[in-house]
């Protein structure tokens, strides 16, 4: 894994399915190996980039929430 920093998106206040497709936009422009972390106040994008994670291939290494705030860590493969 990297020491760099995450790319980070703030997708707060946008609704499904908008959360997923700007981070599935952001690591398509990233190189393998980077990080994204996603910040997002949709309840249904837990679900979502678990999934996401799993169908894609990328590498969710961290999914939390605090405040209504759910924040994803996604390694790109």
């Amino acid at each position: 894994m990297t020491d760099e920093k995450p790319l980070e998106l703030d997708a707060r206040g946008l609704v499904c399915p908008m959360p997923l497709l700007k981070a599935k936009r952001a690591l398509n422009a990233m190189e393998v190996g980077q990080r994204l972390q996603v910040l997002s106040t949709d309840q249904g994008s837990v679900r979502d980039f678990r999934v996401f994670a799993e169908q894609s291939g990328h590498i969710l290494l961290a999914s939390d929430e605090v405040d209504g705030v759910y924040r994803y860590l996604i390694q790109k493969s």
